[in-house]
């Protein structure tokens, strides 16, 4: 059946931001990622207390899928510059996943974060994806896109890679395992393209 919420989980620097907004722009859905829900908790002021707090948390839940819905500034499938994908910042990273939670709720939504999946969790009407690479090929993308040397942009991978087993383990218990989602793509070989013609498939069947 059409699944109305694909939420990709993605390895750093393996071109899944890319690969999602093409998704989005050939299904008709928002495009959502880290680094707009980060926007809107910097916009909205988003603290612990506010995390903590179920009703100024939803005000501002409320906010993000206005401004998504409105294609307000920031929202859109235009590509963003790289950024360091680890959000540093514990509630920041809460916000995230409830962020998360909130957006697969409304459908009609391509959703791509580290644990995308492993925050909506298994459904009819959801398409879990991982779309992955080898570090080789991560570290030659990222010194390409970035300008770093070779050595800079492999360390950066390794850290990255760590600390995203980290993240799943300490959010949400588990050891990342291919059997977590519907669909694993490769990008060392498969351009983003390619990998969205096949996330489109699945979607659409």
């Amino acid at each position: 059946m059409p699944r109305s919420v694909v939420c990709i989980s993605r390895a750093f620097a393996a071109g899944g931001e890319e690969t999602g907004r093409l998704v989005a722009e050939r299904l008709g859905f928002a495009y959502v990622d880290e680094e707009i829900i980060t926007h809107a908790a910097d916009r909205g002021g988003i603290d612990p207390e506010t995390v903590a707090d179920q009703e100024r948390r939803k005000s501002l839940f409320a906010g993000l899928l206005a401004a998504m819905a409105e294609g307000g500034a920031g929202y859109t499938t235009a590509p963003m510059a790289p950024v360091w994908d680890e959000p540093t910042n514990e509630v920041v990273r809460t916000f995230i996943r409830e962020a998360v939670r909130e957006v697969a709720a409304q459908g009609k939504a391509v959703i791509v974060a580290h644990a995308a999946s492993h925050a909506v969790g298994a459904g009819p009407e959801v398409l879990r994806v991982l779309i992955t690479a080898s570090p080789e090929k991560r570290a030659a993308s990222l010194a390409e896109t970035d300008g770093v040397d070779a050595a800079e942009a492999a360390k950066t991978i390794r850290s990255s890679d760590a600390a995203r087993v980290d993240y799943l383990k300490r959010f949400y218990g588990v050891r990342e395992l291919p059997t977590h989602y519907d669909l694993v793509i490769n990008t060392d070989t498969l351009s983003p393209d390619q990998a969205a013609d096949l996330i489109e498939r699945a979607a659409t069947s």
